[in-house]
């Protein structure tokens, strides 16, 4: 076997005698055990609805209408059908939807997977799928057996008559429940007689990630395909101005030299060939406007902006002047947060293969509609003729909300007669993500004679992702909700406060960060709260405690996180623990860090406590792994993680210098939930809103540093500078 034909899947299933069969599995996409090709809902042997499958040998498949990125969301939905279908999770087994607006998630009206909305939205519509077919399960038994349906009951994919016992398999029951009329609505269960829901079970997804044959998009290998390696133009907005491509050619197992306006790809046999030849080109770009752009350019334009633009507004509550006017002491204080890269672990990819009747496309994406969308504009095909094939994604965090990189394969693609794969470097992903946006903002409060604020001022100053996001363009003038969510909507009783919103678009492309405007505004937010409360000379929980009258299960949550963490309790010198609170995402959360800082500004995170309310809970371990997994991603970020610009460029291109947290420097986490009834809220991106402010209010508690911008500054932390 050559070199180039071990995959990472051949050695995770691992052994001499797998690694020298692997590949012979692996020609086909539409074999892919994780992402079989589904069939249309006339293909089915019983399918009530778009999101059911039952076939007569009792196979039973969910249509998946969320992407699985690690987030758990293939269990966490297939639960919602298996239980109120009255089948066990082991009886069930998931496809990802194709592009669809059956599959639109309900909170945005449109296909995609993200901002913590998968539960939120689907909480109802896949819940009514199950009973659905479970209603017309059990009725088509009643009829065969002549008894009244409330004599019956479903439970592991089984029907019983009661009263005598006889029972009939939903395999069974199919042709019969095909021909019943659909009811016009169905009972849903009580959250009390939830039997799957609420309990810790093992993900779907997980045997295959362990063994190896779980198939992610860059896993994807098609008959005839060739692989592209990229480069692309380093200024931000730049072109490709001239090429000369002979040297790269002559290249062993180079096949083509493909050009588009501001990227050039060498196809070859393999990724290797491909990407060693991408030193052979000679390449003049041409930088275009952006040329002199730089971070100190950007964040002095958001600077200009906010204190000269008129601002869009967002929030405007009580008599603000007069509360103003009352205040014993007043406060400002202005916070800075920079772009971040998404730097998911999988690599950027796409698999297309245009022909004149069609068009396919194997890819992760958190987008599938507008993927297809943008690759039927892109070819000329319409809409149905291209076909996405999605897959599991190795990592999103909003990074694969955008279809860019999706557009470019398309448009290499489009050249060359076979399918074509195009894997990006780590380094072409960093340079050339759509960035979380940089942020500048001056905050005001007034407080009254025992040091409480009555006054509350937030202005944010931010380039909108909706520019991006929303084909059109976001309208000037009008507010981007997302940049002040989490600042119009503390969890606190602030009875006279103002936020609102300077727009200042930067050069570079903006995208989601695994919740935008939670992940910024709420560092800020709590950052200040803790200021206060410092001027107050209070302790900061208590001071929230008084904020938090009107909003006992935020109170809930805060009471349980600081018992947990021995809040009060003495540490050692320069040791500290530090407190966060919001209200994001439908969900409550509280998030105690406990920090040492040594007298060389060293950080070590000793541990990390989180209480969640997020009502009610559909698999209580899986949402305590997405707290532990987004606590560490916002404590990585808040640590170490920033994206800067010169001369037009990104700086930073790989892990040594966007690094991330390393298993050493990993705290202990513990997450404490609490019981609720209500609907469930989102989980994706609450532990990463919880971490920053928690983690720089810590820093305070140990050092007497107040850090008001990201990612901290050690310098500031050494001994010396607590004078």
């Amino acid at each position: 076997m050559k070199r180039s034909q071990f995959s990472r899947r051949d050695l995770l299933v691992g052994g001499a005698l797998l690694i020298a069969l692997g590949n012979s599995s692996r020609g086909d996409a539409a074999e892919e055990p994780a992402t079989p090709k589904i069939a249309s809902p006339a293909d089915a042997d019983f399918a009530p609805n778009g999101f059911l499958r039952i076939d007569r040998d009792g196979r039973i498949v969910l249509v998946m209408p969320s992407v699985e990125m690690g987030q758990g969301i293939y269990t966490a939905e297939a639960m919602l059908v298996a239980e109120e279908l009255e089948v066990g999770l082991d009886q069930i087994s998931v496809v990802a939807a194709p592009a669809d607006k059956m599959y639109a998630q309900p909170r945005f009206k449109a296909q995609l997977t993200g901002g913590s909305t998968s539960i939120r939205g689907f909480w109802t519509p896949l819940r009514e799928a199950g009973a659905q077919g479970r209603t017309l399960l059990i009725g088509a038994a009643a009829n065969s057996w002549g008894v009244p349906v409330a004599e019956c009951s479903a439970s592991r994919a089984v029907v019983t008559h009661h009263p005598t016992g006889r029972a009939l398999p939903y395999a069974a029951l199919v042709d019969a429940a095909t021909r019943m009329p659909l009811p016009s609505s169905v009972a849903l269960k009580s959250v009390a007689n939830f039997s799957l829901i609420g309990k810790s079970v093992p993900r779907l997804d997980t045997p295959a990630k362990v063994n190896g044959s779980a198939v992610f998009g860059l896993d994807v290998e098609v008959p005839g395909m060739k692989t592209a390696a990229v480069t692309i133009c380093p200024f931000i907005g730049g072109k490709l101005k001239s090429l000369q491509e002979g040297a790269a050619r002559s290249r062993a197992g180079v096949i083509d030299v493909l050009r588009i306006d501001d990227a050039v790809a060498v196809v070859a046999h393999h990724y290797w060939a491909a990407y060693s030849a991408l030193e052979d080109l000679q390449i003049e770009w041409d930088p275009g406007s952006n040329a002199s752009m730089s971070s100190t350019t950007i964040r002095d334009a958001m600077k200009l902006a906010s204190e000269i633009e008129a601002p869009t507004a967002g929030v405007h509550v009580g008599d603000l002047a007069g509360a103003f006017a009352r205040s014993s002491k007043i406060l400002e204080a202005t916070y800075e947060l920079p772009f971040l890269a998404h730097a998911t672990l999988e690599p950027i990819n796409t698999t297309v293969h245009v022909r004149p009747d069609g068009c396919d496309i194997w890819v992760g994406t958190q987008v599938p509609a507008t993927a297809q969308r943008h690759a039927a504009r892109i070819t000329g095909l319409p809409p149905e003729r291209v076909v996405i094939h999605n897959h599991l994604i190795g990592g999103g965090f909003g990074r694969r909300l955008a279809a860019d990189t999706i557009e470019q394969a398309v448009h290499f693609a489009k050249q060359v007669p076979y399918p074509l794969k195009v894997v990006w470097t780590r380094e072409q992903d960093i340079r050339h993500d759509h960035f979380r946006p940089a942020y500048y903002d001056r905050l005001h409060a007034g407080l009254d004679a025992d040091g409480m604020p009555i006054a509350w001022t937030h202005r944010v100053t931010s380039g909108t992702v909706r520019e991006y996001f929303d084909e059109g363009g976001w309208p000037k003038g009008k507010l981007d909700p997302d940049s002040i969510e989490s600042a119009g909507d503390t969890p606190y009783d602030l009875k006279a406060m103002r936020v609102d919103w300077v727009r200042q678009d930067p050069p570079a492309p903006l995208n989601w960060w695994r919740g935008v405007g939670p992940t910024h505004n709420v560092f800020v937010v709590e950052s200040f709260i803790d200021e206060l409360a410092a001027a107050a000379g209070r302790d900061p929980v208590a001071y929230r405690r008084a904020l938090l009258g009107k909003n006992p299960r935020s109170l809930a949550v805060l009471d349980l996180a600081v018992a947990k963490a021995g809040w009060g309790q003495k540490l050692p010198a320069r040791s500290g623990r530090g407190v966060s609170l919001h209200d994001s995402f439908d969900t409550r959360a509280a998030m105690v860090v406990e920090v040492k800082v040594d007298d060389s500004g060293t950080i070590d995170l000793v541990r990390v406590v989180a209480a969640i309310d997020c009502g009610v809970q559909i698999n209580p371990d899986s949402i305590r792994a997405q707290i532990e997994g987004g606590a560490l991603f916002g404590l990585s970020a808040a640590l170490h993680n920033l994206i800067t610009f010169a001369g037009g460029k990104v700086e930073q291109g790989n892990f040594n210098d966007y690094r991330q947290m390393r298993f050493n420097e990993a705290p202990q986490v513990e997450v404490h939930l609490i019981r609720s009834e209500l609907p469930p809220g989102g989980m994706g991106e609450v532990g990463t809103v919880s971490a920053a402010p928690a983690l720089a209010n810590a820093i305070y508690a140990a050092t007497g540093v107040r850090l008001r911008k990201l990612p901290i500054d050690r310098s500031l932390l050494v001994a010396r500078s607590r004078a």
